[in-house]
């Protein structure tokens, strides 16, 4: 059997400077689709560059590139570099050995050169960029933490289905889940950042929280470093790994008319179960916003005393 395809075309989007305290590579793509739109790499292969993107760990410029699906890029890559050769060596099923210095020349070599050109190229100042969470049902529906709900033509359905209006502030607004999981963001590095903002606090009465790590191996990691006792401390329900929530498919799902924020990568309708109302945004600012049982920017890493924990529930 083949499969007829169109070639894509190419399309750089390069992020460049540094990135405010709190920004995650969540935050970044999210702020990238609301910028381009929902179809605004329909038929490219999109290669992400800039100093922002190999400042990133690899499992950051994983959750970037697993997100590019959300810009209906047919693929996205990243050239690879030294932190990519570090993370590769000694993994289970990567070359090692003799072939590991062959597997390397050859690595080495994918690149786009200097001066190559595009079909298309989008440049990002990092510095701009924001803790980000979606207000509607599409992650191009995205606005930067303490901005209202802007006023977009053509979003009535997706307003009445997350039962908001233009103006309406979105950080305090009350939840009533929150789930931290998907193949976007439940690894390792998720998590951990996810427990330090939960560590010694309390998920707010009202809000079903749960943790769904990304695959067993990363359940087996994060159990050896104690986090699952983090997370079931606050309040958590800690998952067997898998989709769990981050689709229905006919099973367990949160309530109808229920808001929800989300690690995941979609916020379709009902995608987290009938009439569920799905925010998404990055795990920390699920995590800080079951504390505070409403959506609410994550605390900035290093700076003490934020107390998430006593913001209580706001109201609706």
């Amino acid at each position: 059997m083949t499969l007829r395809l169109s070639r894509p075309k190419d399309m750089r989007i390069r992020i460049e400077g540094e990135l405010a305290a709190g920004v995650t590579a969540k935050d970044v793509a999210l702020h990238i689709i609301a910028a381009l739109g929902s179809n605004g790499a329909k038929g490219h292969i999109v290669e992400f560059a800039g100093s922002t993107v190999y400042a990133f760990d690899m499992e950051a410029r994983m959750t970037l590139c697993n997100m590019a699906t959300e810009l209906a890029a047919f693929g996205a890559v990243i050239a690879p570099d030294e932190k990519t050769f570090a993370w590769l060596k000694g993994r289970p099923f990567a070359p090692g050995g003799d072939t590991w210095p062959t597997a390397l020349s050859q690595w080495r070599a994918l690149f786009s050169d200097v001066g190559a050109g595009f079909a298309s190229e989008h440049v990002f100042d990092a510095a701009r960029m924001r803790p980000m969470v979606t207000w509607g049902t599409s992650p191009q529906q995205a606005v930067p933490l303490g901005m209202p709900v802007p006023e977009v033509a053509d979003s009535a359905r997706a307003l009445d289905y997350m039962d908001l209006q233009p103006g309406t502030a979105l950080e305090g607004l009350a939840i009533e889940g929150a789930f931290i999981g998907s193949c976007t963001n439940s690894r390792i590095s998720d998590l951990r950042r996810a427990a330090a903002v939960i560590e010694g606090h309390k998920v707010a009465p009202g809000v079903r929280a749960i943790c769904v790590p990304g695959s067993s191996s990363v359940k087996a990691q994060a159990e050896a470093e104690g986090l699952d006792r983090i997370f079931t401390a606050a309040g958590f329900e800690w998952r067997e790994s898998g989709c769990s929530m981050c689709f229905f498919a006919g099973g367990e799902s949160f309530g109808a008319d229920q808001r929800v924020i989300s690690s995941t990568n979609r916020n379709f309708e009902s995608r987290q179960g009938p009439r569920t109302r799905t925010h998404l945004a990055s795990p920390e600012t699920v995590a800080a916003s079951a504390l505070a049982g409403a959506i609410v920017a994550p605390p900035l890493p290093g700076v003490p005393d934020q107390k998430i924990a006593n913001l209580g529930k706001a109201p609706v």
